[in-house]
């Protein structure tokens, strides 16, 4: 096997295939099942709310803190061996989540199982570039996509069965298939590495980025539940001079994780602005329905868990063709009704009440809040792209994932506390209830002011819509599917 060499349709293409769609659907699938067990675990390791939320915000805190980083150590050292490291600490860590006997071990284990997915995630699709050759190269991350919006569709499903047998199971499941990834890739994925990329790491970035986050979120936390005393002020005021600390660095940095150049571009900025409030809301919604369908609606884990469904059925199968509109009619429309859409499912989840059906209640508002995303996430990636020179394309695809992962792990921390939900209070159908409403109210009023700031902020010139995409310039709007934990990564390396 040559990286590089392989063709779509052999055995050892197919083996690539298979590994690195096992394995971005390993973080994947965990990334949304979770979610529906956290009611079994608050009350099995007799939790707080905010036991509930650490459970969730500390795997996104380090996958989000460091999966720039993830991707400049697979172009130095090796993108197999960098992704086998990260299938095997995914899957220690996973083990660590299924034993955990409190909640506290339960949070560290999730915070390492996250350093695991910052390893194999960029990894996943940057073997698929680096292993086939040419046209090949597109047919294959088209397959990748696919097969990976087939595994976020399975998900709930088999997290929520999962949940009603054991909430353990939901992690412990991970160890036999990491097994047969690495057994696989050992065998049979070709090794690459990117000799071009810039020499060094940028470790001090990476550790100002971790810890800003970090400080940041357990003070929102804490301000958003209006817990006593000065700590989760003097936690938030750290985590923004710890972030001012990152942008610092990255200004002066010879190998920056994010270069700063990126910011310069208005479209750029923009869309990241967009990427805030729009996976914000969804990092909200998502933590906030499932819990809500169970607590108070009495829905069972699966039942709950197939409620996330019809949004990535919706997306799988429209949102290659958002992006193709987005490509001749330019992004800012889409960009524009896409969130609008977004909001009236969410206004539609507010009749999920105690006596809620799924079919009559559930379904309507997820198809909606599915449109809404459909129309949104692919021309948001396309323009995220299309605003970043070549060279800088894999950095911005990776800065833009990033962003989006960090505001669901700001909003996770901070929209509970604002809509009243603190303490045993996911325990208590009627105060959670109540909560929940604020929340959609919340989240609907995030994607709104989304949908202002791209009518107002984002611009793509006439002619570059009539000329089309660049003829080498992998289209993530036409092959990716578009997920709902963040945007998809961009095949490039780390920028030169």
């Amino acid at each position: 096997m040559v990286a590089g060499e392989l063709r779509m349709g052999t055995a050892a293409g197919r083996w690539v295939l298979a590994t690195t769609v096992l394995g971005s659907g390993l973080a994947m699938i965990d990334g949304t099942v979770v979610n529906v067990a956290l009611e079994r675990i608050g009350t099995e390791l007799d939790a707080g709310f905010t036991g509930l939320q650490w459970t969730v915000n500390a795997y996104t805190l380090t996958l989000a803190s460091l999966i720039l980083l993830g991707g400049s150590l697979g172009d130095h050292f090796g993108r197999k061996r960098v992704f086998l490291i990260g299938v095997a600490w995914f899957a220690l860590a996973s083990l660590a989540c299924g034993l955990a006997p409190d909640i506290g071990t339960l949070i560290a284990a999730r915070a390492l199982q996250g350093v695991g997915g910052a390893l194999l995630t960029p990894g996943s699709l940057a073997l698929i570039s680096a292993s086939f050759h040419g046209a090949d190269r597109g047919a294959a991350i088209g397959a990748w996509s696919g097969l990976g919006g087939i595994a976020g569709a399975v998900g709930p499903f088999l997290g929520g069965w999962l949940v009603e047998w054991s909430w353990r199971a939901v992690f412990l499941i991970n160890l036999p298939l990491a097994a047969l990834i690495i057994a696989i890739a050992l065998r049979h994925v070709p090794e690459s590495r990117d000799t071009e990329s810039a020499p060094g790491l940028d470790v001090t970035g990476t550790v100002l980025a971790v810890a800003g986050l970090g400080a940041l979120t357990y003070g929102l936390t804490g301000l958003g539940e209006g817990s006593a005393g000065s700590i989760p002020l003097v936690a938030t005021v750290a985590g923004v001079l710890l972030l001012a600390g990152f942008v610092l660095v990255e200004r002066r940095s010879p190998h920056p994780l994010v270069p700063p150049t990126l910011f310069r571009d208005r479209t750029f900025s923009a869309a990241n602005v967009a990427t805030v409030l729009i996976y914000g809301a969804m990092g909200a919604v998502f933590l906030m329905l499932v819990l809500q369908l169970q607590v108070v609606s009495g829905f069972t884990p699966l039942l709950a868990g197939a409620a996330l469904l019809p949004v990535t059925a919706v997306m799988l199968v429209f949102s290659g063709r958002a992006g193709a509109l987005s490509g001749r009619i330019g992004p800012r429309l889409p960009m524009t009704v896409g969130p609008l859409v977004g909001a009236v499912g969410l206004l539609l989840l507010l009749r999920v009440g105690a006596s809620a059906s799924w079919l009559l209640d559930v379904l309507p508002a997820m198809l909606v809040f599915g449109a809404g995303l459909a129309l949104t996430v692919a021309p948001l990636t396309a323009t995220v792209l299309d605003a970043a020179p070549d060279r800088y394309a894999g950095a911005a695809s990776g800065v833009n994932n990033a962003v989006a992962r960090a505001a669901g792990l700001l909003a996770v921390a901070v929209v509970p506390g604002i809509a009243g939900i603190a303490g045993d209070d996911y325990s208590d159908p009627v105060a959670f209830d109540a909560g929940f409403r604020v929340a959609m109210v919340i989240g609907a009023g995030l994607l709104v002011v989304a949908a202002v700031a791209s009518f107002a902020l984002i611009r793509k010139p006439r002619d570059e819509v009539a000329a089309g995409p660049e003829p080498d310039r992998v289209r993530v709007e036409e092959c990716v599917h578009c997920p709902l934990s963040g945007p998809p990564l961009h095949p490039g390396g780390t920028p030169r």
